[in-house]
């Protein structure tokens, strides 16, 4: 999977940040929600935290 980063002010790879993927998806990297403050998820499955400013930032990009 190739992934091009289209949202997130980090210069490094370590912080929020949203990808398009070649497949068509986006992956997203945040922060860990814990246990006790996450909804029920499938195994293999991760709740991440962003700021709404990554996720507008993000729709920029695809032209939303």
């Amino acid at each position: 999977m190739k992934l091009k980063k289209i949202a997130g002010d980090c210069k490094s790879d370590d912080c929020p940040a949203v990808h398009l993927t070649d497949r068509g998806s986006l992956v997203i990297v945040g922060f860990i929600v814990g246990a006790d403050d996450r909804p029920a998820v499938c195994p293999g499955e991760q709740v991440v935290e962003v700021s709404i400013g990554l996720v507008r930032e993000a729709l920029h990009a695809l032209g939303s």
